[in-house]
């Protein structure tokens, strides 16, 4: 049976670390306790935690997931069936790897129903939510898909846009040593255009905790804590620097680059050396690292002699960001990207068709 319980170390070992560090830094800063809810399922994607009925309202998410799903699910129960003739006969041959039971398919909505319906009676005040890897090759699908999941909890839960906080991806995958086109960048990027778009919402970064060969970085009380800032201005209304340096403007003149930064702070920083993780490009679209330099309490300017005339600007745009650009309020800087380029998950245009003559 459901029951509340008093956070302690007894009490909080399959809980959510990042949550129990939000809670820790809120109680505290509003001076009451504060009632936190774990629902989570490692490596589910998005529409899990949707609705049926929303999914279906979309004609493409009708075609693209639920439709999909049944192909998909068709599939897999044919895999199941050949399974066993196929271990067997790995095993008559003694083969050094066996193959693998295939894996049923995520069904579109099934942790909606398990996990959040059952919660629309608690009254709440904000939802946190860390996710995104499972999307990330549908990261331009995620831009409508995360802001209607979130339209679909507000809807349900009939208390108003209450407000959605969301961490950015960490750092992940080998680091590369050139700029190159990233999926999980896209990732970010969607989820600060789904946040933007319904409102009352803001994204955490924590490029700074990430780890190659980890999916899921240890360094968890970082994330709570940044979380923590960003309700305590968004939902209750203190007046407190919460965020790193985000994109304002850029400029281009003189073979040179001038980013302005919002959420400045006390000022931009360096952490580390020189900055890193900027990239320039011209006309023909091709990023390369650029020289940055700090130019004033919320300026950069980039440059490299590769491009006489830059036109474009990414910051962070990586699997895995190689970053360290700060406010002095001690919150890292959001990757960016000021150019309109084609991602890599933008539907492709249908190929056109044969006609006769």
């Amino acid at each position: 049976k459901p029951a509340w319980t008093v956070a302690s170390p007894e009490t909080t070992p399959d809980f959510s670390a990042v949550a129990f560090f939000l809670g820790r830094d809120l109680q505290p800063a509003r001076g009451v306790p504060g009632g936190i809810i774990h629902t989570s399922w490692g490596g589910s994607p998005a529409e899990v935690w949707m609705s049926e009925r929303v999914l279906a309202g979309n004609p493409d998410y009708r075609r693209d997931i639920l439709d999909n799903y049944q192909v998909a699910m068709k599939n897999f129960e044919a895999a199941k069936a050949r399974f066993p003739e196929q271990l067997a006969k790995a095993k008559a041959a003694k083969a050094k790897t066996l193959p693998l039971a295939p894996r049923e398919p995520w069904r579109p909505a099934e942790l909606y129903n398990a996990m959040i319906h059952p919660l629309l009676p608690f009254a709440i005040k904000g939802a946190i939510w860390y996710q995104g890897e499972s999307n990330a090759g549908r990261a331009w699908q995620y831009r409508t898909l995360f802001a209607d999941m979130i339209q679909n909890w507000r809807q349900d839960w009939g208390q108003g846009s209450f407000t959605f906080l969301t961490v950015q991806l960490a750092p992940f995958m080998k680091i590369l040593p050139e700029p190159a086109d990233s999926t999980w960048a896209e990732l970010r990027e969607a989820q600060i255009v789904a946040s933007k778009n319904v409102g009352n919402a803001s994204t955490v970064v924590i490029t700074d905790v990430g780890e190659e060969t980890d999916i899921h970085p240890t360094k968890k009380e970082p994330v709570g804590a940044r979380l923590a800032l960003v309700a305590r201005k968004l939902t209750y209304g203190e007046n407190i620097v919460a965020s790193g340096p985000s994109y304002k403007s850029a400029s281009f003149s003189g073979g040179k680059a001038v980013v302005t930064f919002g959420d400045a702070g006390q000022g931009l920083e360096a952490r580390g050396g020189d900055l890193k993780g900027f990239a320039i490009a011209g006309a023909d679209g091709k990023f390369v690292w650029a020289a940055a330099k700090i130019v004033g309490k919320d300026k950069i300017e980039l440059s490299n002699p590769a491009v006489k005339q830059p036109s474009a600007v990414r910051f962070g745009w990586a699997n895995y960001p190689v970053v360290n650009l700060w406010n002095k309020d001690g919150l890292p800087a959001h990757p960016f990207r000021t150019d309109n380029l084609p991602l890599t998950t933008m539907p492709k245009p249908p190929a056109p068709s044969a006609t006769k003559k």
